[in-house]
């Protein structure tokens, strides 16, 4: 069971539910949403970590399964279904918590600082203790935490946080490594070819140095530098 006695979110569930608590408050005319908004709000390109591609059915499929938990509510508007979260009630968080959760499901672990920057539309902090206030606060909820502090990357200042409504997150630290060392091996070739490069210059210059030194010899020259 993941925080305040809730099943774990699957992610396309915690993708789904808190674009809904997001598009509340950044574009309220359209909300409650229509199945096809949710859609295009969870498969933004920006503002989102990670990236998804999510299709209708199994955006419908995570839709009913929020629903059967009460996370979010079907109404009806005109000629579509409109869909409404129902975060709070059942999670019971003010809305500055609920607008940091909202910016970690939805980025990703972040800094105090940058959590603060990217959830200024939902709810304006005052500065970063107040926010840092409230991690702590969500980190020790009653023995039943919705956030944790990771811990500090090398050559990092500050640490980040990352949710817990989708389970522990040791395996999504250890996929951020390997997505890491993985974007290391991506600058790669070209960081290969510098290397090949480099050595390909210090063999030809060995080649020259040793004609050098030949030709020294044969002309009775004595190279002092060395």
């Amino acid at each position: 069971m993941s925080p305040a006695g809730i099943p774990a979110l699957s992610q396309v569930e915690a993708r789904a539910l808190f674009v809904l608590v997001e598009k509340q408050h950044t574009v309220p005319d359209t909300y409650p949403m229509t199945l096809n908004g949710l859609l295009a709000g969870c498969n933004q390109k920006t503002s989102r970590d990670p990236v998804m591609s999510l299709r209708e059915p199994e955006l419908i499929e995570a839709i009913d399964r929020l629903k059967a938990r009460t996370l979010v509510i079907e109404t009806s508007g005109g000629r579509a279904m409109r869909y409404e979260q129902n975060v709070r009630r059942v999670i019971e968080m003010p809305s500055a918590a609920l607008a940091l959760m909202t910016a970690l499901v939805l980025r990703g672990p972040q800094t105090s600082g940058e959590l603060r920057q990217h959830s200024e539309r939902l709810h304006r902090f005052a500065d970063i203790s107040s926010v840092e206030a409230y991690l702590d606060e969500m980190a020790e909820r009653g023995g039943r935490p919705l956030v944790v502090q990771l811990p500090r990357r090398p050559g990092s200042r500050e640490s980040r946080w990352a949710h817990l409504l989708c389970g522990p997150v040791e395996a999504a630290t250890e996929s951020t490594a390997g997505a890491a060392v993985a974007s290391r091996r991506d600058v790669p070739e070209e960081s290969d070819g510098l290397r090949d490069e480099l050595a390909q210059t210090r063999d030809e210059l060995a080649r020259l140095r040793r004609r050098f030194d030949a030709l020294c010899a044969h002309l009775g020259w004595h190279d002092d530098a060395g």
